[in-house]
């Protein structure tokens, strides 16, 4: 029998939409810098973007910059620098992502890309009208500390949906923790971007695809 939720609630990046090249995030990391006339080389950009460290009182010493108004252009040229590679094509949707509106469900996006990517995303895509409530991390240090595996913002979703008989699709660690966190059950995507990724939490179901994930809950795509 196909297990029966009220809802689900997708993440974004490596669910719906191809990750992120990690060169982009470096480049909006330095050029960020430059803005506030510190020099970073790319070895450093990188690391930052990989550790994903929000800027705190021993950043503001190292730098001499105010991590409040760091991060908020940090997170503007990040995101424009992502809007640039979805209008490309170089940052696209995948292919079963047409399963989403094929569920019955109650549907919600829960990402820890900034919120206008999200925004941008479902508009461009013409993808919108397919969820109901849909949260990126908001664009300030605070904002940032809510990612997941903080529950925060899926907690916020299934407010909105009304309902905690729901779950949460993603392609992390990250997010089977924090669907455990908010008290529902977790699938995890393994695309191929993951295939080798050992996880120390354990998912409720594992699939390859957003196809798979359709049958597991009891839906034919044609």
């Amino acid at each position: 029998m196909a297990p029966a939720y009220d809802a689900v609630v997708f993440d974004n990046d490596g669910v719906l939409i191809e990750p992120t090249d990690r060169g982009r995030l470096a480049r909006a990391v330095s050029d960020t810098f430059a803005e506030f006339d510190v020099t970073v080389d790319e070895a450093r950009a990188r690391e930052m973007v990989a550790a994903g460290a929000v800027p705190d009182g021993d950043f503001e010493r190292e730098y001499g910059i105010d991590p409040a108004r760091f991060w908020e252009r940090r997170e503007a040229i990040a995101s424009e620098y992502q809007r640039q590679a979805i209008r490309s094509g170089e940052k696209a949707l995948y292919d079963d992502s047409d399963a989403v509106t094929a569920l019955p469900h109650r549907t919600g996006l829960v990402s820890n890309n900034q919120h206008a990517t999200i925004e941008f995303i479902l508009d461009h895509h013409d993808l919108g009208r397919h969820f109901e409530t849909a949260y990126g991390r908001v664009p300030t240090i605070e904002g940032a500390r809510r990612r997941k595996p903080d529950p925060s913002y899926i907690e916020a979703a299934l407010d909105d949906l009304g309902t905690r008989s729901a779950l949460y699709v993603g392609d992390s660690e990250k997010d089977v923790v924090a669907a455990q966190r908010a008290g529902i059950d977790s699938a995890f995507l393994r695309r191929d971007h993951r295939a080798d990724l050992d996880l120390s939490a354990t998912p409720t179901y594992e699939v390859a695809d957003l196809y798979e994930l359709a049958d597991r809950l009891g839906v034919r795509i044609e």
